[in-house]
């Protein structure tokens, strides 16, 4: 029989994918009050070159900009911020839709999860109609991309951005006491 432990904390992130008038910096902020204060931001980039899946709702110009946050927090809480980043979302709605969309998630030592309201074979329910996707994993010293991984995160770029949150994650754990 294996032995229960602790899981440790893990360090939050959430994309933000937006139109151009979009309120971007009062998202950030509302996040911040969430998660807790922004501590790496990625370069914005253009997200219609990847999907235009949002684009009836949100027209087309998308970015998306991906921040982490300082504070390490029980990965049981992610169902949790899926619904608070939707609250975020639902506040800054135009006559159209969503002006912007935010996707939590947590990079810990092994992977990196998203949050969706979407069921699909390769994700795992998890609570409050919320469920986790692996959508990185670390192996042979960098992440790697699943099969279901979406095109924007599989650019070099962007993994970069992740295996930096992921060091100072782990930078973070060392001084962080269960």
């Amino acid at each position: 029989m294996g032995t229960v432990k602790v899981y440790p904390p893990v360090k939050y992130f959430a994309a933000i994918t937006f139109e151009p008038t979009a309120p971007v910096e009062k998202a950030k902020e509302w996040l911040a009050t969430i998660f807790s204060e922004i501590d790496d931001i990625s370069p914005c980039y253009d997200f219609d070159q990847f999907t235009s899946y949002y684009q009836e709702e949100m027209g087309t110009g998308l970015q998306k900009q991906i921040v982490s946050f300082k504070f390490l927090k029980p990965a049981e809480l992610l169902p949790e911020c899926k619904l608070a980043t939707n609250e975020i979302e639902s506040h800054f709605l135009s006559e159209r839709g969503r002006r912007l969309n935010l996707d939590p998630g947590y990079v810990c030592a092994a992977k990196m999860i998203l949050a969706t309201t979407k069921d699909y074979d390769h994700r795992l329910y998890l609570h409050h109609g919320i469920f986790g996707d692996v959508h990185l994993r670390f192996r042979q010293g960098h992440f790697q991309p699943a099969e279901w991984t979406y095109p924007d995160y599989r650019q070099p770029h962007i993994i970069l951005f992740f295996e930096q949150v992921r060091k100072n994650y782990l930078q973070q754990l060392k001084d962080f006491t269960l």
